[in-house]
């Protein structure tokens, strides 16, 4: 009974202290019953709303890392359970329950091995703190991505790999012992990886053994490459991998030019240290606040610094941190310790991180100066001054900043001044111009700003512009302070109001140093990934990829070569009109009487003889286009080409005497040698065929398609279902009426007649001239040369007529 009264005690314990733990349902704002959509959307909303380089506020880190916490374990159907019935959470993402019998002393099984040998040696096993420090900091692929990843863009990142029967992670414990001692406090983020329960992560980051040390700074992991892990090199390798220039070393000769260049709208910081390297936590202080201030170390101890600690009174003692605004001579804020805090840098820091005068230069500084605040009686103003980015705008701009740190500007936590340059942030300009009451040029004048979300807010222009004259200058400032003082403390509406976007980040790297970068990742990941082992076929692809390359090169060169060599061998071509233009070196025929036997009737087998139709007009406009067709098969020798002239007489009745043979039945054929001008007919002397080709009539528009097995045997088997006129395709009819006929059962796209002395018209009204007649003869060659044409068969050869 007294045992079920302590287990009774025990149970009601666990359940208060269960309790005081923070609900994630309640941090996500939804019910119990909620699922994983409604989760989701849920999320997306608070964390669009928390993230912290949209929301201002101080605890916007903390609260969008509790967002992604309660995310992940409600996103986690065990995890979900788990709290479900127990009602139990945890701040660990990777927490696993673990039970600590350090108090019990368990059983080691090797300690009576090896003690019998004499010695001191234990595998270390720790079931206390040894282990726990090591699941104490566990992470899982889901916080690294959600939360790691992110954080690591201000607070960088030691990740250490680890499996639990691995006796080197044993042995390395002390020294993340004493690495999380000494990095912690300096804004380190310490975290640890179950590489055998995590593998898709181990595999994401690389890792091949354990334990593996990883740095993360803005999402990239840099790999310790050292054989052992110490204290020292770990230093060294975290210091080794902060940018070159994040904390620069400041002396008498670039003093000036540093406190000078805050014309980037960065603050200066100077800090004065006796130490001849930079400390740690230094580097770490630049990191987080690299895109608002610029870090300079100025070493105490040296000559060529004595001038600068005169000149601001700093004591050789201790260690002093001076925060610069725009004027360099007086510091708006100083610290001196004997060791500088983390924490206490970073308050300073922060809180002047902008200038007097800070300038609207990317979307986080616009809502870091002019933050949302959707009632009206609290609304939060910003005055911004336009100006371009020239000196001869540095008046206005000095201006605004007297008056900013005068006594005037009093209510400096409700209105923030800043300036942009107009040709800089052009879509926000014409945003805020849009409106009927804008001034025309913009240049020197104040608009007052108050956002009501994120992408609206209502404004209103300062009458008359920002005069900088000392006759005008009084009045431009009495008019924004009573303009601002009436926003302030009345209900009284802004006129406009308008949608903007992002800013344009005036920041960003260009394209040209984002390729640089991204050389330099990759350069970083070879050498960290990269073993000897891995060296040879590394060297290999490189070597196989460059002799391609340079093979691919010398083609190119040896193409190029033969190319011009064919251009010098070009000769010349006279026509009748007196007209010279060059022709490849291939020989063509002219097909008549002398030359018939040789180029049709003696061909040997497999030779075939490629004749143009043309006329002494076109020919000049032909010849060159079947020479480009025809020049990648010159050096066949199966092949020769010829044209015929079809101003002859016995050429054009040869012509027709072989299409008349090709027919199924003879005709008496009428045909217009104009409408023949452009035809290519390929003649096998041997087999007794021919395949012809003309632009106007494709075989595919009347159906003729070879049948496969059957091409020597078929000849013209169909015809065009409406046509019935069986020369159609070649260029010719039988007679003008049944042409005339043919044309009305066609239709529309009939234009002309084919059989009229009239230029033709394709069949979809398309005028075809001469230089586009041989326009599709190559793709014609390759299907002749598939034995895809269409074949006409005949007995015999006819004689040349006249001959």
């Amino acid at each position: 009974m007294r045992r079920g009264g302590v287990c009774f005690v025990l149970f009601i314990l666990f359940v208060c202290i269960s309790a005081r733990i923070r609900d994630p349902y309640s941090i996500l704002g939804v019910h119990r019953k909620a699922d994983t959509q409604e989760i989701k959307k849920s999320y997306k909303k608070l964390a669009k709303e928390w993230h912290p380089d949209k929301n201002p506020s101080p605890d916007a880190s903390s609260k969008f890392i509790e967002i992604n916490q309660a995310y992940e374990l409600l996103m986690d159907p065990e995890r979900r359970r788990i709290f479900d019935t127990t009602g139990q959470t945890e701040d660990q993402p990777n927490f696993r329950k673990t039970y600590d019998y350090s108090s019990y002393g368990r059983f080691d099984p090797f300690d009576n091995i090896f003690s019998n040998f004499g010695g001191n040696f234990h595998f270390n096993f720790k079931h206390g703190d040894g282990t726990n420090i090591y699941m104490k900091q566990s992470i899982t692929f889901k916080s690294y991505q959600n939360s790691i990843v992110h954080l690591s863009k201000k607070q960088p990142y030691l990740i250490l790999f680890y499996a639990v029967w691995c006796v080197a992670c044993a042995h390395i414990e002390p020294i993340w012992k004493r690495l999380n001692e000494e990095l912690e406090p300096i804004n380190f983020g310490m975290a640890t990886v179950h590489a055998e329960r995590e593998v898709e992560l181990a595999k994401k980051i690389g890792v091949k053994t354990v334990p593996y040390l990883v740095m993360l700074l803005d999402g990239h992991p840099y790999h310790y490459t050292e054989p052992s892990v110490s204290m020292v090199s770990s230093v060294d390798f975290i210091r080794s991998k902060f940018p070159n220039r994040l904390v620069q070393r400041v002396t008498e000769g670039n003093l000036e030019s540093f406190l000078g260049g805050w014309l980037d709208n960065k603050v200066r910081v100077l800090i004065f240290g006796r130490l001849d390297i930079i400390r740690l936590r230094y580097l770490t202080v630049g990191w987080e606040f690299r895109e608002r201030a610029v870090i300079g170390y100025v070493q105490m101890d040296r000559a060529d610094t004595d001038s600068i600690r005169a000149r601001y009174s700093v004591s050789n003692k201790v260690d002093t941190l001076l925060v610069f605004h725009e004027d360099m001579h007086t510091p708006v804020a100083s610290v001196a310790m004997t060791d500088l805090p983390y924490p206490t840098m970073r308050d300073i820091i922060e809180g002047n991180k902008f200038l007097v005068l800070p300038r609207l230069s990317s979307q986080s500084v616009f809502d870091a100066l002019c933050p949302v605040e959707s009632v009206r009686s609290r609304r939060r103003l910003c005055v911004v001054l336009v100006t371009q980015d020239d000196p001869s705008h540095d008046p206005s701009r000095a201006a605004l900043r007297e008056y900013a740190i005068s006594d005037q500007a009093r209510e400096r936590d409700r209105v923030r001044y800043t300036y942009l340059f107009r040709e800089k942030q052009v879509e926000f300009m014409n945003a805020l111009t849009a409106a009927s009451g804008s001034p025309l040029e913009t240049n020197h004048h104040i608009v007052i700003l108050w956002r009501k979300d994120q992408n609206h807010l209502k404004y209103e222009w300062l009458e008359g512009g920002w005069e900088v004259e000392p006759d005008k200058q009084n009045a431009s400032q009495e008019s924004l302070r009573a303009a601002v003082q009436r926003l302030l403390h009345s209900n009284e509406p802004m006129p406009y109001e308008t949608v903007v976007q992002e800013l344009f980040d005036e920041h960003a790297q260009g394209i040209v140093w984002r390729i640089i970068n991204k050389l330099v990742s990759v350069q970083d990941y070879l050498r960290d990934n990269v073993t000897e082992d891995d060296l040879l076929p590394a060297v290999s692809i490189l070597v196989t990829v460059l002799f391609i390359v340079a093979g691919g090169y010398i083609m190119s060169y040896l193409v190029r070569l033969e190319e011009e060599r064919v251009a010098k061998s070009n000769f010349t071509y006279v026509d009748q009109s007196g007209k010279t233009t060059l022709q490849p070196q291939l020989r063509v025929h002219e097909l008549r009487g002398e030359t018939y036997n040789g180029l049709v009737r003696m061909l040997k087998p497999g030779c075939r003889t490629l004749v143009m139709l043309c006329d002494s007009e076109s020919k000049s406009k032909l010849m060159p286009k079947f020479h480009t067709a025809c020049w990648p098969y010159r050096k066949n020798k199966t092949l020769m080409f010829a044209f015929l002239n079809i101003e002859r007489a016995s050429a054009m009745e040869w012509y027709k005497r072989i299409l008349v043979l090709g027919l199924p039945e003879p005709r008496d054929l009428n045909i217009n040698p104009k409408n023949t001008i452009g035809t290519v007919i390929s003649l096998n002397g041997h087999r007794k065929y021919y395949c012809l080709f003309h632009a106007k009539h494709p075989e595919g528009a009347y159906g003729l398609h070879p049948v496969p097995g059957t091409a020597e045997k078929e000849g013209l088997r169909r015809r065009h279902p409406r046509s019935g006129i069986s020369g159609d395709f070649m260029g010719f009819s039988d007679n003008e009426s049944e042409s005339e006929a043919s044309d009305a059962e066609v239709g529309d796209k009939k234009k002309d007649s084919i059989s009229s002395n009239r230029p033709l018209l394709n069949y979809y009204s398309n005028i075809l001239f001469e230089e586009q007649l041989l326009e599709g003869l190559s793709n014609w060659m390759d299907r002749l040369f598939e034995g895809s044409t269409v074949r006409y068969h005949i007995n015999y050869w006819p004689d040349w007529p006249g001959k």
